[in-house]
């Protein structure tokens, strides 16, 4: 009754709690106000989040917020979606939510449907094919990156139907502004030609055009589309080769690897080899521009230093210094063209960077190792001096352990080999088995190749026969037995201590093996084999299979040798093997008892019996494994692996003889050869007239006085870069070979882009120019000259007056070769016959020559004499010490800078406004028709440089010229400053690239001083070179204006006559630099330089060893 009662109220309770729940929740959704889509979807979101994990994405939630109507809401769903693929998961069903969104015109919306896209297009292809109209659209999209997303999403669409949209759209956007657009089409090249291979010669000319393309940012991109396309193509590679060796430095870390594969496949190609036998390296050795042919013929008979091609050295030297790249697939790429494509001597360079290498990641580490295993079996001089870096460390895993063995391998010979041996036998000890076994095999290597260590690697390995790990035990084996075979009169001895150990050894395969050796050298050893057999008789039924097959091999050849003692024990293994349970030593038991024991039904076999077991065997070769892997080009995969991967393209050999190199120059140069003989040939029918027009009456007599020499030395306008203007030809002559020569200055950069068209146009304008003011101006110019020769002008207003008189002066010829040949305040003194060829060399028609006086009047030069930096102590003060010529260097070509040109020189002067900048001088000239405004210094780099700006120059009238002065911290290093010369119409990247001797300041030292601060500087802190100098440089009047002229430092004065020494500190951190150049027996001498910066020491010295030594 109770339980009847207590069922029905517990009924009744849980109808109550329906009914309370029901009614409270509809109470609450009817006082709850409505939301709206927009916090819904959110809400629904939240609610969501917490069982993702669980559940998966809330794909209904993001389809949702992807069709509302708030950006807000489709930008988080795209970002949610992103994430989503970022951690691996499927987002593919919300393909037809996210392409709707494809024609957002939201900026940030549109790129992450395009990421989008590019994942899953391939997968949603019919959905994506919806699409390609706003895809085509968006190309045309002013935003960069819209555009190469739509490019790389139409490209993604493999459908074959589309392939000529694609192709139209590569082409048009290879013509793009952007060099991120243009980058983007060069990777589309790749996807369609692996989706139609067909339009394979269409591609080829858009790569064509792409490989002009000077942006570094698509240089690697349309180089690996190369790669991919035309590999064989290697004529579009020569018209760039030396545009992409000069862009390499700057191009990408994954492009400077696909470069760098290309062009050694490339040089393989146009070069021949560095490694002939029987030459001498001489790349100083140049022929006289004059050689008749039949001296010609007749050299050819002769035996011919190698001359290395100037492209073949232009590609080593500019990737040289990416061995100091973070990237090491960068580095290992400039180590592998070194191997294959450097002279011998020049491949240790990168010894350095590839042990730099072995602290990276062990999958990097596993890389590098077998490079380095195939390069040390050819050149074990390499890596010897850097041996300890292959030490194995007991974190390394066991194929680094193995690699690294390997290359200790390698490496050994008889100067190293104890202490290699010695790191073997802790090796042995080592808990890796496998690493272990690795080291005897090393040892065994090791015994074969040093003869004078064989006997103690053989004694060593026979202790180790006693081990008892079981793979030690086999290993020790199996070398002694390849050692044995390689030594056969020194087998009885190690047979005899083997076969003493024999009973304590209980690993089968060591037990097998030795009894291998007793009955492959039985006669060697008649008595111990016959009593091993006796034994072996006894304790057959309880051995391994392996070593019962051994017994039975034994047995046979004992009874072949000798049959007296063995034949009855032989006829009892060979019973106990008839039955065994193993049917291999079954059938090996019949086989042999048919063999050796002669009966009518064993045949003609057993007369042989002896030449078939007892036949010599062949001594087993010991070698690397990385022994034939240099057919493989390194760093490939190919030969990381030892077999030919898909795609691998084989390194050509070396051609007999030199491709023609011309077809690398740059066809810049063709209209320049062509225009040239056109002026000429309208030369003598204008040259009076010309004359009359373009010289004022005043300089009528240095006209006709000079009308001759200039027609008899036009070879001489061509070469040097600073002829006088005294006829129009020579002005254009000039300015060609200046367009040719401006690349080629190591100091300054500056990009070209003007055409000779646009010289030529200048030209006239030029002349147009100078015929109108000629008349009015020359009196002004004969007056000023004089006035002006050893002044500089500062301001925009001065220079149009003082660049008349002292720069490329067009109305006054005597004048420009006045200022060109000397620096004297008295320009008419010297006469003009005296101008050199040699004294011309790095100076524009249109530019000024640059002054070689001071910038600064007497007084404050005797002012600056007794300045002093503040923290240089008082004995070694810093003294200004001017000497010798000072060398100009181009900044900026008149050609690149549209009108403006630039050149800068040190002064070798202490810089005013700051003690710690090294002090420059810039000469500025406008060689165009139109004034220039606004010249001024815009941003530089690197971020840590610190520099002076120049006052800002407000306007520079046509053919005037400026020089302004400037301060650079460069810090104590060589690294090149960058910045922007500006005007107010346009920017021009230029550089400084300072030599190490600009770097310093000449310090007052004595003779004690210099002793006692050298004492401090020894050891790491000293640098030294036994050179041998140059003919006419022994005496101590060249030795110092040599040392001097290459750096600014002071003389420091000595009591002896063969011994120069010379002090001087750092500019920006006052490092005290000492140099001693001490002269010896003949012209033998040796300079060393003391200072803590190391690197400066290094480059300091190489300097000066090529002024003192070159002739």
């Amino acid at each position: 009754m109770y339980g009847c009662g207590f069922s029905a109220f517990r009924l009744e309770a849980r109808g109550a709690m329906k009914a309370a729940l029901v009614s409270a929740d509809n109470l609450q959704l009817s006082l709850q106000p409505e939301l709206s889509q927009e916090e819904q979807a959110l809400t629904r979101a939240r609610r969501c989040h917490d069982h993702k994990e669980a559940q998966g994405p809330g794909n209904d939630d993001l389809k949702e917020m992807l069709e509302s109507n708030k950006e807000s809401l489709k930008l988080e769903a795209m970002k949610r979606i992103i994430g989503l693929i970022a951690k691996g998961k499927n987002a593919s069903e919300l393909f037809p939510a996210v392409v709707k969104n494809v024609a957002n015109k939201n900026i940030e919306l549109k790129k992450l449907v395009y990421v989008y896209l590019v994942r899953y297009a391939e997968e949603q292809q019919d959905l994506a094919l919806l699409s390609i109209s706003t895809f085509q659209r968006a190309l045309k999209d002013p935003n960069q990156l819209i555009r190469a997303s739509a490019l790389r999403v139409l490209s993604s669409i493999r459908v074959p139907i589309i392939v000529p949209i694609m192709m139209l759209a590569i082409k048009e956007s290879a013509s793009d502004m952007s060099p991120y657009v243009r980058k983007t089409s060069a990777h589309a090249i790749q996807k369609l030609y692996s989706l139609d291979p067909e339009q394979r010669e269409h591609l080829i000319e858009v790569i064509e055009k792409l490989l002009k393309d000077k942006s570094t940012l698509v240089a690697g991109s349309v180089v690996m589309a190369f790669e991919e396309v035309c590999p064989d193509r290697i004529d579009l590679i020569h018209k760039n080769y030396r545009k992409l060796c000069n862009l390499l430095v700057d191009v990408e870390e994954w492009g400077q690897v696909v470069i760098i594969s290309m062009l050694t496949r490339y040089a393989r190609t146009q070069f021949t080899s560095p490694w002939q036998e029987g030459v001498s390296f001489d790349e100083n050795n140049e022929k006289a521009f004059y050689d008749s042919d039949s001296e010609e013929k007749r050299d050819e008979t002769e035996t011919k230093p190698y001359m290395m091609d100037p492209d073949h050295r232009l590609l080593l030297r500019n990737t040289k210094p990416l061995l100091q790249s973070r990237n090491t697939a960068v580095v290992m790429a400039v180590a592998q063209l070194y191997w294959h494509l450097a002279p011998t001597h020049e491949v240790s360079a990168v010894t350095k960077s590839l042990v730099r290498l072995l602290r990276s990641h062990r999958e990097v580490q596993y890389v590098v190792l077998q490079n380095i295993a195939t390069m040390s079996i050819q050149r074990k001089g390499m890596f010897e001096p850097y041996m300890k870096s292959f030490y194995v460390r007991s974190t390394d895993p066991t194929h680094i352990k193995t690699l690294k063995l390997e290359i200790l391998t390698n490496l050994a010979n008889e100067a190293n080999i104890s202490t290699i041996l010695r790191e073997f036998q802790t090796y042995v000890k080592s808990q890796d088995k496998a690493f272990a076994a690795a080291t005897i095999q090393a040892i065994g290597r090791c015994a074969t190749n040093i003869s004078e260590v064989t006997d103690t690697c053989l004694n060593g390995l026979v202790l180790l026969l006693s081990n008892r790990d079981e793979t030690v035990v086999a290993e020790s084996v199996v070398v002694i037995k390849k050692l044995l075979q390689t030594q056969p009169t020194q087998h009885s001895e190690i047979i005899k201590h083997m076969a003493k150990l024999f009973d304590k050894i209980t690993v089968a395969m060591a037990r097998a093996s030795i009894l291998w050796l007793i009955g492959e050298y039985c006669e060697r050893v008649p008595k111990i084999a016959p009593d091993v057999l006796r034994k072996m008789a006894k304790s057959f039924t309880s051995e391994e299979d392996i070593v019962k097959l051994q017994i039975v091999n034994l047995a046979a050849k004992l009874y072949l040798t000798n049959s007296k003692q063995t034949k009855l024990l032989t006829q009892y293994i060979l019973n106990l093997g008839k039955y065994d349970q193993n049917y291999d030593i079954r059938d090996r038991t019949r086989f042999i008892r048919q063999l050796i024991v002669p009966n009518e039904k064993s045949g003609a076999l057993s007369k042989y019996a002896r030449r078939i077991l007892l036949a010599p065997k062949p001594a087993p070769l010991l070698q690397s494994a990385f022994k034939d892997r240099d057919r493989y080009q390194l760093g490939t995969l190919s030969h990381s692996l030892n077999l030919k991967a898909s795609g691998y393209q084989e390194l050509s050999d070396w051609p007999a003889v030199a491709p023609d190199q011309s077809v690398r120059n740059v066809e810049v140069i063709e209209p320049v050869n062509e225009w040239v003989p056109t002026v000429g040939k309208s030369k003598p029918a204008k040259s009076a007239k010309s004359e009359d027009k373009f010289y004022s009456d005043s300089e009528g007599e240095q006209v006709g006085r000079k009308g001759s020499k200039n027609s008899s030395s036009s070879s001489s306008n061509d070469s040097s870069s600073s002829s006088s203007s005294s006829s129009s030809e020579g002005e254009k002559r000039s300015e060609e070979s200046d367009e040719e020569t401006s690349d080629e200055s190591p100091k300054s950069s500056s990009q070209s882009g003007e055409g000779s068209s646009e010289s030529e146009t200048d030209q006239k304008k030029e002349k147009n120019k100078k015929n109108t003011d000629s008349k009015a101006k020359s009196k002004a110019v004969n007056s000023e000259s004089e006035e002006n020769n050893n002044m500089v002008s500062s301001s925009s207003e001065d220079g149009s007056s003082s660049s008349e008189s002292s720069s490329s002066d067009s109305d006054s010829d005597t004048e420009q070769k006045k200022s060109s040949s000397r620096s004297k305040p008295k320009a008419h003194e010297r006469p003009p016959k005296e101008v050199s060829l040699l004294d011309l060399d790095d100076v524009t028609p249109s530019a000024p020559t640059t002054p070689k006086a001071s910038a600064y009047s007497p007084s404050l030069l005797s002012d600056l004499e007794g300045l002093s930096l503040s923290s240089v102590s008082s004995p070694m003060q810093v003294t200004v010490q001017p000497f010798g010529p000072v060398k100009s260097h181009e900044l900026l070509h008149h050609m690149s800078g549209k009108g403006l040109s630039a050149r800068y020189h040190f002064p070798r002067q202490p810089f005013l406004y700051q003690p710690s900048m090294v002090q420059l001088q810039i000469t500025l000239t406008n060689a165009s028709d139109q004034p220039l405004e606004g010249i001024h210094l815009g941003e530089h780099s690197p971020a840590s440089l610190t520099l002076h700006r120049f006052s800002p120059v407000e306007r520079l009238e046509p053919q005037a010229s400026v020089t302004v002065s400037m301060g650079i911290d460069f810090n104590d290093s060589t690294q090149a400053a960058n910045f922007q010369l500006c005007t107010k119409e346009a920017e021009f990247s230029v550089s400084i690239q300072p030599a190490v001797g600009e770097l310093l300041l000449p310090a007052s030292l004595t003779q004690a001083d210099f002793e006692k601060e050298q004492g401090k500087l020894l050891g790491m802190n000293e640098t030294s070179a036994t050179i041998t100098m140059a003919e006419g440089h022994c005496s101590s009047a060249v030795v110092n204006k040599q040392v001097r002229s290459m750096a600014h430092l002071g003389e420091v004065i000595t009591g002896h006559n063969n011994t120069h020494r010379f002090a001087g500190r750092t500019v920006s951190s006052g490092a005290l630099v000492l140099v001693t150049v001490e002269k010896r027996e003949a012209a033998d001498a040796t300079i060393t330089v003391n200072t803590d910066k190391s690197v400066m020491a290094s480059m300091l010295l190489r300097d000066l060893k090529q002024a003192l030594a070159s002739a």
